[in-house]
């Protein structure tokens, strides 16, 4: 094997490497909620925060799975449907009752439509539910959102059942009253 043929396999082999990335987030979580969310996440759990038990009314795990992390949307709409607002409610109920936790709010879109259309509509979705969870009483200094827009899919095919899992928002929980 010549010396180009050496090379060109060692930086495939680093560029695999490179796409396998645990810490691809750069924050020590496998997955901060965006791209698997409802907790599924490593044993470090969101924001570092062991998730504890899921039958636990305290444990981000019980949050996560029994009060819902997640809310969906229509195509093209920051709109919450009635079934969005009941599962707020329900995650207002428990971060006023959890007020040492604070919340990321990530707003996602499906893969239809541009990039910056996505990200701006992400923006607006998960903007939509921090407005909801102040009107029940959480403090707006404990909620911050963010923006995924496309970028972190739940689920890849190109059709409906794919695009409607990724038109969400999911609340992000982790120790610590605002920033």
């Amino acid at each position: 094997m010549n010396f180009a043929s050496k090379a060109a396999l060692a930086l495939a082999l680093l560029g695999l490497a490179a796409c396998n990335n645990p810490d691809k987030y750069g924050n020590g979580v496998d997955d901060p909620g965006g791209a698997y969310g409802s907790g599924q996440y490593g044993a470090g759990g969101a924001g570092g925060v062991a998730m504890g038990n899921i039958n636990d009314p305290n444990s981000p795990a019980y949050f996560n799975a029994k009060v819902g992390d997640m809310v969906h949307f229509v195509v093209d709409q920051s709109t919450l449907s009635d079934e969005a607002r009941q599962i707020l409610s329900g995650q207002a109920q428990w971060l006023n009752s959890h007020p040492q936790y604070s919340a990321i709010i990530e707003g996602h879109a499906d893969e239809q439509g541009t990039r910056e259309y996505n990200l701006a509509l992400g923006a607006r979705r998960a903007t939509a539910v921090q407005e909801y969870l102040v009107s029940q009483g959480i403090s707006g200094s404990r909620l911050r959102t963010v923006s995924y827009g496309k970028e972190r899919p739940l689920a890849t095919c190109a059709s409906e059942s794919c695009f409607s899992q990724n038109r969400r928002a999911v609340t992000v929980i982790s120790l610590g009253a605002g920033s």
